[in-house]
Parts: C-alpha cells; structure tokens; sequence
C-alpha cells in the first residue's frame, strides 16, 4: 500500500484517543473493588450504613429499611430524577447517613455507574438531588505472558492486585477472547506455552479503583503463529473495530464457538459413546457448560428444524447458513422465547439452552456442522471454507506491532 494509507500502530491508537473510549465487553453494573479505607472519624450526631438491592427487590423495599415510607417516599423519588427506578439492578450498594435524632434517613447515595454516583439530601425544603461525575485516570499499559493452562492463569500471574484486580483480570481475559472471536478457540487452539500481548488503556478513578478500559492491540500465538488484532476507528463509520496486520477484519462469517464454554469434553471424530457402549462416529464437538447456559447461533442463518429429535440429539436445532452450510445445536434443555422453524436469527443471538436431553450424560451442547451432503465435516473445516461475512469494502490500513 502507498504511504497515504500506511500508518503505525503508534498513529492508531493516538487517533483512538480523539475519537473517545470504547469500551471492552463487560459484565453489567454494579462490579465491586475492596478498597482499603482511611479512618474515619466519627460523628456522633448521625450514623452511616448501607443496604444493597437484593433479587425481586425494588427501590421502595430498600428505602424503606432506612425509613423513608408514604409521602416522604413519593416526595424522594419526584426530586431523585436521575434514579432510573426501573432499571436498577440486584446487588445495587445504597449509602444511607441518619441523624441519631431521626428515625429516617437523611441522606441517600447511589454508584449509578463508574462515572456517576448520585446523591439526595434532606433540606429545609424537602429532597434535593446532585449528581457527582467521578474522574478516571487513562494508563497505556504492555501486558504479556505465556498461556499454560488458561489465558486467565496466565493474566493472574502476568499482573498483581495493584495492577488490576482479580475481578478485572477476569473480565480482560474475556475481553480478549472476544477481540478474536471469529479468529480463536481459547479452548481446543491454545497450545501449553503459546504467549500472549495486550496494549491496553487501564483507568483508575479518583477513588483508587482500577479497571481496564479499552483493548488498544492484541497478539495472541496459536499453535506458536502470530495472530494479531488491532483497533481502528475509520472517520466515515459509526463505530470502530478490529483489524489483523494486513488491514483485514478479524470479523468472519461464524464464530469458532457456539457458547463461553468452561471446555471442550471431546473433539471431532470416532469416541467410546458412553451410554450405548460402541464406538460411534462423533458429529461435531461437544462443548461442556453449566445447566443453562445460553446457546448463541455461530452464524447469521435461518431455523429449519426445532424440536426433540430422537436420534440422540435430544432437544434440537438446526440453522441453514450461506454457501449451503448447516449447523446443529443439540442436548438442549430448552429453546428461545418464541423462536420457530422459518426464523431468521442473527450471528450470536441466543437460540436455546444447555442441557442434557437426550443420549447425554452431563450438561453439554454438542454442536454439528454439516455442508451440503448429509455427513458431517469438521466444524472448523466447514466453517472456514468460504465462509467470509458479506458487507462494504473497507479502507486497508497497515500496522505495524509495536512489542
């Protein structure tokens, strides 16, 4: 490519920096850090305590363990305008201060998210609300380590409490995995000593809370083979997303797995079938989750089967893809809401459930690819044969790794 286009990864992420944060997958507000707190005088004309939201909980049940009930209840919620009421979630932490003289709460605090924490205060005129906009600190951090026996292990021993801790160490690994999630199977690809690096921007608030905020860059070895990821943001589309070295996007036509899987109970082949004592050719992979576990569709496709199938499947469903490809999800213990034979689904929408119906032994989904003939193929064969996502041309961009 000519010197117009070609741009370091240095250019990049400085141009990432302008455009604004983009956040890592994560799980949902409120996260928790233990903080160690300073001591704290007391003051013997009011207390201070907290409740936390519990399941099937709603704001009137919490504030009503602090004593505020009736027109006192209606008169804080009609000044708390930026409470979103209705959407608060379970383990939500509320910070009550009461006066010794008072059997109310005199003041309720909120951590709306790590940006925002909202205050309402009892004044002579009734509540009044304020909300606080918390700052957070940005940190370019270089992050690598070999993978032994998970990309989690590896980040844990990669970093200590002080650099992230345990709970974000978590999430950047799954944060990672789904930079590649078209490209690797952190599961069945990684192989015991493949090493890892991750550019990364890691926040800390004003508060001394630490999270990671964004993935900058990544490279990750499978199989002792460089694969590299990085962030770009084109001027022109509304959002951003990753790139391999060349300027292509790591975006496919499936993903390699069908669930965030704890691991895979056997691979593609002949097996021992457990339950009718023969060997058996296997169809596709078997993936061991939890009860329950929600099943994402690997690829955009439309529902030709959906029922129980009494060939061993169990509880089955069967996608039709692009370039005459289908996938088979099979042992479920239940399907979508709604969800019927004729759909369209898109690429990672849930589609069923984990279970164990059935010739199963344990909760597993066992997933099936099969490409215009009856009998199967491998899932990575078939799923990597001519199978790339329609869509515009994008502008190519080189980078270069800068570790």
């Amino acid at each position: 490519m000519g010197g117009r286009w070609r741009t370091s990864h240095y250019l990049v992420a400085g141009s990432l920096t302008v455009a604004g944060l983009v956040w890592a997958s994560r799980e949902a507000w409120p996260w928790r850090q233990t903080l160690t707190a300073p001591a704290i005088e007391v003051n013997a004309a009011y207390s201070d305590f907290s409740e936390v939201l519990g399941r099937r909980e709603t704001i009137s049940d919490v504030l009503a363990r602090a004593g505020v009930t009736g027109r006192d209840y209606g008169a804080f919620l009609a000044a708390a305008k930026s409470l979103p009421v209705r959407r608060l979630r379970p383990g939500l932490v509320f910070d009550f201060r009461r006066l010794k003289t008072e059997s109310a709460a005199s003041r309720v605090s909120v951590r709306l998210s790590p940006e925002k924490r909202l205050s309402v205060a009892r004044g002579e005129t009734g509540w009044v609300e304020a909300v606080e906009i918390i700052p957070w600190a940005v940190t370019r951090l270089r992050v690598a380590g070999t993978i032994e026996s998970s990309l989690y292990d590896a980040l844990d021993k990669a970093m200590a409490d002080s650099f992230l801790p345990a709970t974000e160490r978590r999430q950047l690994a799954w944060a990672i995995a789904d930079v590649y999630d078209w490209e690797v199977d952190f599961t069945r690809d990684i192989r015991p000593g493949d090493r890892f690096t991750v550019l990364l921007d890691r926040l800390e608030s004003s508060e001394g809370e630490r999270r990671f905020g964004r993935i900058l860059a990544a490279r990750v070895d499978v199989a002792r083979t460089p694969d590299y990821a990085f962030y770009f943001e084109d001027s022109t589309a509304s959002r951003g997303g990753f790139y391999d070295e060349r300027g292509r996007s790591l975006r496919r036509a499936f993903l390699r797995a069908p669930l965030q899987f704890r691991r895979v109970s056997s691979g593609f082949g002949s097996r021992y079938h457990p339950i009718l004592h023969t060997w058996r050719h296997h169809e596709g992979v078997d993936f061991a989750a939890a009860y329950g576990t929600p099943v994402r569709a690997t690829a955009d496709g439309i529902v030709t089967r959906i029922g129980h199938d009494n060939s061993g499947y169990g509880n089955l469903i069967e996608l039709r893809h692009l370039n005459g490809i289908r996938t088979r999800y099979g042992h479920l213990s239940g399907f979508a809401q709604g969800l019927h034979s004729g759909e369209r689904v898109d690429q990672g929408e849930t589609i069923g459930y984990v279970g164990s119906t059935g010739l199963s032994t344990g909760p597993h989904l066992r997933r099936c690819v099969r490409r215009r003939t009856r009998r199967a193929a491998g899932p990575a064969r078939a799923e990597r044969r001519g199978c790339t996502r329609r869509g515009r041309r994008t502008r190519l961009v080189s980078f270069r790794f800068p570790f």
